[in-house]
């Protein structure tokens, strides 16, 4: 099986996906710390899975174990192959050093990983009083070049947002532009495509560039084929049918049962690989706030119909800037195909993910969330301490890739590694 390493790996949806096509993780290089804990819980995960101790894993995540103790059950060195760095020109000797630890005289075949996406993205931009010029975030991929001058991998998959296509440089050069020329002057040919979620079965409108490299300056006709997914008569409303209902503040981080479930998409896109359903609670909300998620509800199953901010009675409106970002309430409708973008201002409300039931009256909790961006249901997200936290959850499954969009690239990748 073909060996990657995950470079700004976030909670692992891209490093999943790979997994699931059938690569074997080197390792993940990731500055969060809470985000390193959930790769090294997701890595005990398949190693227990693998040598036939799940019941460990199940008892860890309903509470009967510590996280230590789940992972004195796995081997130190399926832990250490989870590095908290943040990469930089002072971390690379260190990381460096490791990598070449667990890779031996090894050949690595693939690198993956897309640096954070702020710096690009156009709400970034547009949030920042200069653009984001000269923000550090900008050059990452100039040590993803570092990784790939010092490994050579027959291949690499480079993840971002499509803001990245007119994101500028101090002197007006497009980034996009010095990334690829950068790339080839490390012996690699370059091509991207686009890619929308709703096109390989995910039912998320999620745009973003998947470049790859493949080594050898004039490479052509390399980018492999993915194949589309056709999800007609499938809607958003898939999602939620075999978790419980919940009302604002309840619910538990703990497992409890699915609810019987008649239909095979969860199935057929690896979400429901266990019937226990984790990190199914709810935010609480103001009362303020559940008012005004009754009304867009109302307001969509009634005329299909969204509502913008100046569009609320007067009482409710609280915020000054009534000329931008007027949609920030909005139900993911459950009759539509997909659901709108999720990313990780999810972690700070959740004004923009709210349910369709009208008498759940509260917004996605984030396991509904994590399904949108089609994470197994055995995904366990970890916080910095040895104790679940939403906010924690919330912002690592915003930043991720969907996993089945990795799936999708690394399936067609990988026959051409073999």
């Amino acid at each position: 099986m073909p060996n990657y390493l995950d470079l700004f790996a976030g909670a692992g949806g891209l490093s999943e996906g790979f997994i699931q096509a059938g690569y074997t993780p080197i390792a993940h290089v990731e500055m969060d710390e809470a985000a390193c804990f959930t790769l090294k819980t997701r890595s005990a995960y398949h190693w227990l899975k693998a040598h036939g101790k799940f019941d460990v894993y199940e008892k860890y995540i309903s509470g009967e174990i510590s996280r230590s103790e789940l992972y004195k059950a796995v081997p130190e060195n399926v832990l250490n192959a989870i590095m908290n760095y943040e990469i930089s020109d002072e971390t690379l000797p260190e990381i460096f050093r490791r990598i070449d630890g667990i890779l031996d005289g090894k050949k690595l075949d693939l690198i993956v990983g897309g640096p954070p996406c702020q710096a690009y993205s156009l709400v970034g931009r547009a949030r920042s009083e200069n653009g984001m010029i000269g923000d550090k975030r900008n050059y990452l991929y100039k040590l993803y070049a570092k990784f790939l001058k010092r490994y050579t991998p027959k291949y690499f998959v480079f993840e971002n947002v499509t803001g990245l296509l007119s994101a500028k440089d101090e002197d007006e050069t497009l980034h996009f532009d010095n990334m690829r020329a950068l790339f080839k002057e490390c012996g690699y040919s370059t091509d991207y495509r686009i890619l929308n979620a709703t096109d390989y079965g995910i039912l998320q409108n999620r745009k973003r560039i998947i470049l790859i490299g493949k080594y050898g300056e004039n490479e052509k006709d390399f980018y492999p084929e993915l194949p589309t997914v056709d999800t007609t008569g499938i809607t958003v409303s898939e999602i939620f049918k075999d978790l419980p209902a919940l009302h604002a503040g309840e619910g538990t981080y703990r497992p409890v049962r699915a609810l019987e479930y008649n239909g095979n998409y969860l199935y057929d896109m690896g979400i429901k690989d266990i019937d226990l359903i984790s990190f199914h609670t709810a935010r609480p909300h103001t009362k303020q706030d559940l008012e005004i998620y009754k009304l867009v509800v109302t307001a969509w199953d009634k005329n299909q119909k969204r509502i913008d901010y100046p569009d609320l009675p007067e009482k409710l409106r609280t915020h000054h800037n009534t000329t931008s970002f007027l949609d920030r309430f909005k139900v993911v409708a459950g009759n539509l195909p997909y659901s709108q973008t999720v990313v990780a201002h999810v972690s700070r409300d959740g004004h923009y993910y709210i349910h369709p039931d009208i008498k759940q009256n509260r917004s996605l909790t984030p396991r509904e969330v994590a399904r949108l961006q089609t994470f197994p249901d055995s995904y366990y997200f970890e916080s910095k301490k040895d104790v679940p936290g939403r906010t924690a959850a919330y912002r690592q499954i915003g930043n991720a890739v969907p996993v089945r969009l990795a799936y999708t690239v690394a399936a067609a990748l990988i026959n051409k590694l073999e």
